[in-house]
């Protein structure tokens, strides 16, 4: 007897990672929220904050911290750029990181972008039991890591996915 796979819908929160965005001109955070309704999931939170180590630390830990967040999605501050530091305020809080993520991405996005995709410095990992997303702020790249992200969210796909380490 075959047991058929149940969606499991997750609860994410969308962090945009801007000092110029705001809750108006946020189209990659948007983007992030109306993709993961559209697949099932609930998005409970949504924020912007500062392109600072410190307070992107502070508001990731707190939601790695309680128990309903599970999955938190990262738009902006990956690049090169001075002061981009999502990745340095994140990684040290990874209990694992997923490597394959950034390699897959930087993979997908080479075929819309060319060798710019080097300077990406898209990541994951988890936490505390919470699955983080860095990915950068533009609402296009975001969209082409919802592509790789949404198969891994689903507890349907095989013939592995995340759901059941959250």
């Amino acid at each position: 007897m075959s047991r058929e796979k149940v969606f499991v819908p997750l609860n994410i929160a969308v962090l945009t990672v801007s000092d110029t965005r705001n809750r108006d001109t946020d189209t990659s955070g948007q983007a992030l929220q109306e993709l993961a309704e559209s697949a099932g999931h609930k998005v409970l939170d949504r924020a912007i904050v500062k392109d600072d180590i410190y307070q992107i630390r502070a508001l990731v830990s707190n939601w790695i911290a309680g128990d309903d967040i599970q999955v938190v999605l990262i738009t902006g501050g990956t690049g090169f750029a001075g002061r981009d530091s999502t990745v340095e305020a994140v990684t040290p809080l990874f209990d694992k990181t997923v490597v394959g993520f950034g390699e897959l991405f930087r993979q997908v996005s080479y075929r819309e972008i060319g060798s710019s995709t080097i300077q990406s410095r898209a990541t994951a990992g988890l936490a505390n039991r919470t699955l983080m997303f860095c990915l950068p702020g533009s609402t296009g790249a975001c969209k082409t890591a919802w592509t790789i992200i949404q198969e891994q969210l689903d507890s349907r796909h095989g013939p592995c996915n995340f759901v059941g380490q959250l």
